[in-house]
């Protein structure tokens, strides 16, 4: 009995609370021992036989159950014990599985392979517990079920007819799994531009020396005496600025010319540390630059008018200033 010094599922609680899945587990196992007619009325088993029921039942209960029901040694009346005891777990399972089948939808999780696993849970405590369900009955909680934004694809599944759940579930996968692919190559870059190209840009330079040459041919011949030599710049490496000859880095501060390549701005984007013919800005900010150096320098001119008062307004009279000679027509009659 070296195979029972372990569990083989999960113990009976001293609530019950996992009395339904307990029992289904025990009645398996022990048919797969050729032992189920130990807990069957009115059965002929050996001693033996229930011997062995009787230590694996014990050995798959909890501490404090063992103790309760020390004094039995029948398979079958431990077994009738436990059912008379934890038989009223069938209808509390029943009623919570019944509320969460009612409240059950599809629009409230966040993948159809979440709706999905919680549906096979609850549809499996109400067969558990005696409710049959079906797939009529799981295809109509998911058609009802859908999200109001989603009311015309829903209507396309249901005009398919789908007969069994899983065909329905298999849809709903493959196309959750579409639609998150279309929308991360949709994020990977924004829409109606095209992706950068790779640019490597090479400075090379060349390096006429006197003398001979250090290559493999040596004689006479044209250019006898010269040697050209072309290499790349490398970090390490820094070009004399008189005479051309090339010299390691040790490191000291170079004390030749400055190039000003970091102060230059690139007339195309209006950005440092490159020219424009390198230039990798996109097209977009290369056109919203070239538009505000357009617009730069132009000076709006402002112009302010102000209506003139109304001769019948008062304030056309309280702001003009009037004479005698504005009301008498000849001066000379006064």
């Amino acid at each position: 009995m070296s195979n029972l010094s372990k569990l083989e599922f999960v113990a009976l609680d001293i609530s019950g609370k996992n009395f339904l899945p307990w029992t289904l587990d025990a009645q398996i196992h022990l048919t797969a021992k050729n032992l189920g007619e130990t807990i069957i009325d009115d059965n002929e088993t050996s001693l033996q036989d229930k011997a062995k029921a009787m230590i694996f039942l014990r050995h798959h209960l909890h501490e404090d159950l063992k103790r309760e029901y020390l004094t039995i040694k029948d398979p079958l009346e431990l077994w009738n014990n436990i059912q008379d005891r934890f038989d009223h777990q069938k209808l509390v399972l029943l009623l919570k599985a019944r509320s969460e089948w009612i409240h059950l939808r599809l629009q409230d999780y966040k993948s159809v392979s979440e709706y999905n696993s919680a549906l096979f849970r609850i549809s499996s405590e109400l067969k558990l517990c005696g409710d049959n369900i079906t797939d009529e009955d799981m295809l109509e909680k998911t058609f009802s079920t859908f999200h109001p934004s989603n009311l015309i694809l829903a209507q396309q599944y249901r005009e398919r007819k789908f007969t069994k759940y899983s065909e329905l579930i298999s849809c709903l996968l493959v196309a959750e799994e579409n639609n998150k692919l279309l929308l991360q190559n949709h994020q990977a870059r924004p829409v109606g531009t095209n992706p950068l190209p790779e640019t490597n840009a090479i400075s090379t330079r060349s390096k006429h020396g006197r003398g001979r040459s250090g290559g493999p041919h040596r004689g006479r011949g044209r250019g006898r005496g010269r040697s050209n030599t072309w290499h790349r710049e490398s970090h390490n490496t820094k070009i004399d600025g008189g005479r051309g000859s090339s010299r390691q880095n040790t490191g000291r501060p170079h004390k030749g010319r400055v190039s000003g390549d970091k102060d230059n701005i690139c007339y195309r984007c209006g950005m440092s540390n490159h020219w424009s013919r390198t230039c990798r800005t996109p097209k977009h900010l290369v056109e919203a630059y070239q538009r505000t150096m357009k617009e730069k320098g132009k000076q709006t001119e402002t112009n302010l008018i102000e209506g003139a008062p109304n001769s019948s307004s008062p304030a056309f009279w309280s702001d003009t200033h009037l004479e005698a000679c504005d009301f008498i027509e000849n001066v000379r009659d006064v």
